[in-house]
């Protein structure tokens, strides 16, 4: 599944299990775990959230309504000799859980 724009798609919630700063280690996607390869590069960064287009008002002390943190990350089910997949992960401001925005099967 990748999402482009002329296939969009809504994203999807996925458990992700991290290390303790935080780079995702495994993923729960689909029925199956994905382990993250370590030997890969992975990519992280953060977008940015129009926050006043969703909420009329933040109340003071808040905290960051508006970093959306994102990884990019490859990961193979444990024990198959299947093509890496690529994931793209997506927490939006303040939240615990994460979405899964895409995944590139190579196809």
């Amino acid at each position: 599944m990748t999402i482009t724009p002329e296939a969009p798609a809504r994203a999807h919630d996925v458990q992700v299990r991290t290390d303790p700063a935080g780079t995702p280690l495994a993923i729960r996607h689909d029925g199956q775990i994905w382990i993250v390869d370590p030997a890969t590069d992975t990519q992280h960064w953060y977008g940015r959230d129009a926050w006043w287009d969703t909420r009329s008002t933040a109340a003071k002390g808040s905290g960051d309504l508006v970093s959306v943190e994102y990884w990019r990350v490859q990961a193979q089910i444990p024990g198959s000799n299947g093509p890496l997949r690529t994931f793209t992960l997506r927490r939006q401001p303040l939240a615990t859980a994460w979405l899964l925005e895409s995944v590139d099967d190579g196809a």
